[in-house]
């Protein structure tokens, strides 16, 4: 699995595990309160959601900006050979904690298969190449031994390189360095950020409009509300579908070529 678009969830090869294994509370992001192991009640029998097309409109932008990166369809089809929770009750506590390990594990696989891809990053490959597939293979492993990886020794091992593959890529630009920076409801509006370092940074509200952010390393950084309208994001490093749910963007926004523009950008002024 070396192509970012491998890592695209598809429903339809799911059994809904994100609506019933994950929980979430009565928030802006979910109109209710719904307990880890309990069907969300908007799901059907076809493990469809109800209301995808006003999720928003009906209080579930958490619902919108939310990606398992591919590791919804792993646990059905993969891990329990397309056994669903529902056929098999016996095993569906089980099959809810086998998925957010498989959905971390998926997400670092988004980042490894991005920095493997990165030109700069040549001298990485060998090292990267090995974890990526490392990472892929325990999720394939039984049920038990999936339950038994350690995801955050996993990131561990990934962060050197990844960070390493960031600077590489970013050399030369002289980005700024604000990595983890409380940049909440900031005025970036048409700022120069190339190659800035961004990682973790808290970015909720911010106004970056027009900004250039091409090769700027966004890894974990939190865009809840953030206006990206016109925002150049070609060639930005680790930026996830999670990250463009949660921001405001339109037409004019420009993304890198295996993320597509969220459906709700079209409201985004």
């Amino acid at each position: 699995m070396h192509d970012l678009h491998d890592l695209r969830a598809d429903c339809g090869s799911c059994s809904g595990l994100c609506c019933v294994a994950l929980p979430f509370s009565r928030s802006a992001d979910f109109a209710a309160d719904k307990a880890a192991g309990e069907p969300c009640h908007n799901l059907g029998a076809d493990f469809r959601c109800g209301i995808h097309r006003d999720l928003r409109r009906e209080g579930y932008p958490g619902c919108v900006a939310y990606d398992c990166f591919g590791a919804g369809q792993k646990v059905s089809q993969v891990v329990y050979a397309g056994q669903d929770w529902r056929r098999r009750p016996g095993s569906a506590r089980q099959m809810f904690a086998v998925f957010p390990v498989v959905r971390q594990l998926h997400e670092l696989l988004w980042y490894l298969t991005e920095a493997l891809a990165l030109p700069a990053a040549r001298p990485l490959r060998p090292g990267l190449r090995e974890l990526l597939d490392e990472t892929e293979r325990l999720t394939r492993g039984t049920p038990e031994e999936i339950l038994a990886v350690d995801v955050a020794a996993c990131r561990a091992r990934a962060n050197p390189l990844l960070l390493r593959a960031s600077e590489l890529a970013r050399a030369g630009l002289r980005g700024k360095k604000r990595r983890g920076a409380d940049l909440m409801g900031a005025d970036l509006k048409g700022a120069d950020l190339r190659g800035a370092d961004l990682r973790g940074a808290y970015l909720i509200g911010a106004r970056l409009k027009g900004a250039d952010l091409r090769r700027a390393d966004l890894i974990g950084a939190d865009l809840r509300g953030a206006d990206l309208s016109g925002a150049d994001l070609t060639g930005s490093l680790f930026l996830t579908r999670s990250q463009l749910g949660s921001a405001q963007g339109d037409a004019a926004t420009k993304l890198p070529p295996a993320l597509d523009r969220p459906g709700h950008w079209t409201a985004a002024r």
